[in-house]
């Protein structure tokens, strides 16, 4: 199991730091048929957290040797995600996951990949700042000399305007990156514009005929894939299930005890419950044609060969390490049964998720690099 016990220490330090409440009023940019996230009451949304978050969030200066951003593994073109495989940290270790997409992330119930406790953006900006397996910023052991770098002019006045002082501290600045994060909606795709706006010329038939394919019981992808946000890890103010929107999804079926890679087991490293190996929560699908390569792993190019994998009912590995039939695998679930889908079925199906891309979110310059000159 990964330690996160220096994590949680600071959570508790965290939690317990007073901050003056903002009295300004946050305007969310959501159409009307979409419901608010679910904000802290120690953390409520302002205009002025949003924007010192967003300079923080793409300032180098956060790292301890200065090295990477926040952005650097969540990129706006991405859709806040990365297209690699596998993330770097800023002293060169290696990540074991891929880089969520931070899409409509204050909607999440939980966060990670695989962590059914971590329930706030709060908690989880702790883990890239402080987490040291892997180190991902490196903030342990060098917080004071992090903070002397935000003292100047200009962030003195973001914290002043966002906290009612100038002092910046690891408090605020979670508070801040998280209200930034928030912020990230993306609702505008063709499909909202179909589904909820009633513009019935917006989609092609043949995205229509994808969108039946999507929905329909033969495939089964809206059961983990469902809602307004396109996965069962949902939770807003309207709503606040207790779905727990972790799969198996036959990726692998290694030999040995664990049926999985034993660097990542998935939830069963938090519960340690054998039921668990191999389960992951089920991410958005939202924007899906920018986020590649896909699984928590990365281990999947395309979307097209998502479509296979699901297909086939799983993954069949026929040499190295991880050898074995992930069709077989005794954990997974019973969602993924495998379809049959003609060639003009799966490029009217990849053409439906196409129709989740939100261009005017990728492209939004209230979400861009403060310090980029134009």
């Amino acid at each position: 199991m990964r330690k996160l016990s220096t994590v949680f220490v600071l959570l508790v330090i965290l939690v317990g730091c007073k901050q003056q409440p903002s009295e300004e009023t946050y305007q969310w940019q959501l159409p009307n048929e979409f419901p608010t996230p679910i904000v802290p009451v120690d953390n409520p949304m302002s205009q002025a957290k949003v924007t010192l978050g967003r300079h923080l969030f793409y300032d180098k200066n956060l790292s301890a040797n200065q090295q990477q951003s926040c952005a650097s593994c969540h990129q706006q073109q991405y859709a806040f995600g990365e297209n690699i495989a596998h993330s770097t940290g800023s002293t060169g270790q290696p990540h074991r996951r891929n880089a969520q997409s931070l899409i409509n992330v204050g909607y999440n119930k939980t966060y990670t990949w695989a962590h059914d406790q971590l329930t706030t953006l709060e908690a989880q900006i702790l883990i890239p700042l402080f987490g040291e397996q892997p180190i991902e910023m490196g903030v342990t052991g060098h917080e004071e000399i992090i903070l002397k770098r935000f003292n100047t002019a200009m962030y003195n006045g973001l914290v002043k305007d966002a906290f009612g002082d100038k002092e910046l501290t690891f408090d605020r600045i979670v508070k801040a990156l998280a209200s930034f994060n928030r912020s990230l909606i993306s609702l505008g795709s063709p499909f909202d514009k179909y589904a909820y706006q009633m513009q019935n010329n917006v989609l092609t038939k043949q995205q229509l005929r994808g969108m039946s394919l999507f929905f329909s019981e033969r495939l089964e992808c809206h059961h983990c894939h469902g809602g307004f946000n396109f996965t069962q890890s949902t939770s807003h103010q309207k709503q606040q299930l207790d779905l727990r929107a972790f799969h198996n999804t036959g990726l692998y079926n290694t030999a040995g005890k664990y049926s999985y890679p034993t660097d990542d087991t998935g939830l069963y490293e938090i519960t340690g419950n054998e039921r668990d190996i191999g389960r992951f929560r089920a991410p958005t699908l939202r924007n899906i044609e920018l986020t590649a390569p896909y699984m928590h792993d990365g281990s999947i190019k395309t979307l097209s060969e998502v479509i296979d994998f699901y297909a086939a009912g799983g993954r069949q590995i026929l040499t190295g390490e991880h050898q074995g039939d992930g069709r077989n695998n005794r954990l997974k679930s019973q969602f993924v049964k495998g379809f049959e889908l003609t060639a003009k079925q799966k490029e009217e199906l990849l053409d439906f998720l196409s129709t989740l891309t939100d261009k005017d979110f990728i492209n939004n310059p209230e979400f861009s690099n403060p310090f980029s000159t134009p």
